[in-house]
């Protein structure tokens, strides 16, 4: 199993510096938050591939991106105002083009504030203008190599895709090989059904994969049983990037790195 850590983890450092540690912790690649670069909409081309070559520097892979949204503002996934909705299909263009000049290859799509509809909204509308979005998006996706993973979120984060059912009847319509479904702990223990089944049931469609557990910090730093899920990856073949990602900032970043991979390879072991 492949092994990432999101950058963001090692707060205290620069980015040299951050894929440094991912490296002495034994991980092989390295996912980034657009926002820890700067301005992500001012990020020229030729920026984007110097952090990646620091990436590869360090021994890493460049995984690609996460937290498209954060820290921004003016961007709304489902937003019915032309003017925000172009300007948000523009700036994910450009995260694309970003992620690619760095070497990366996923796109994890969360940001559960900007595309939870307001009460006024019509879900229909909003799942239509949803498909239509990624579909315009996809073959500037397929000509970059990228992937967009699309992340379900618990209802406490946002009324719109709260399920992987969900997610997936919605990809089905988009019909993309390059937009597909991110699984994530945090978000799928807000579900009524077992991780292990969720997991069974929507691996087909699965991307990417974030490791982490509800009480915010690393997987197996809880009480979800991440070995079932392990087992449950490993049984269904999954091969692709197994992503640490820790929101809990009392905890110091060593700490959660050393103990996130030490959970994961006793999982996987």
């Amino acid at each position: 199993m492949r092994l990432a850590i999101c950058n963001e983890t090692f707060r205290d450092h620069d980015f040299a510096g951050t894929c440094a540690e991912a490296a002495r912790h034994g991980y092989a690649g390295l996912e980034v938050a657009p926002f820890t670069l700067g301005n992500p909409e001012n990020l020229s081309l030729s920026e984007a591939e110097n952090y990646g070559s620091i990436v590869r520097d360090q021994g890493l892979e460049m995984v690609g991106l996460h937290w498209l949204l954060a820290k921004t503002e003016g961007y709304h996934l489902t937003h019915p105002d032309p003017t925000i909705y172009k300007r948000t299909f523009d700036y994910a263009r450009h995260l694309a083009e970003i992620c690619a000049a760095m070497r990366g290859k996923i796109m994890v799509w969360g940001s559960p504030q900007q595309r939870s509809l307001e009460p006024e909204w019509s879900r229909g509308d909003a799942e239509a203008r949803f498909i239509n979005f990624f579909q315009r998006l996809s073959p500037h996706l397929a000509a970059l190599d990228v992937t967009i993973a699309f992340e379900f979120l618990g209802p406490l984060e946002t009324n719109f895709i709260n399920t992987a059912e969900e997610t997936i009847r919605l990809l089905e319509k988009i019909d993309s090989p390059n937009v597909r479904l991110h699984l994530d702990v945090k978000a799928m223990s807000a579900d009524s059904k077992p991780i292990p089944q969720i997991i069974r049931d929507s691996l087909p469609w699965t991307a990417h994969f974030h490791a982490n557990d509800p009480n915010l910090r690393g997987p197996g730093m809880g009480d979800v049983d991440f070995p079932a899920i392990a087992s449950e990856l490993i049984r269904g073949g999954y091969d692709k990037w197994v992503s640490v990602e820790v929101f809990d900032t009392s905890i110091s970043p060593e700490t959660l790195a050393a103990e996130s991979m030490r959970h994961l390879r006793d999982a996987f072991a």
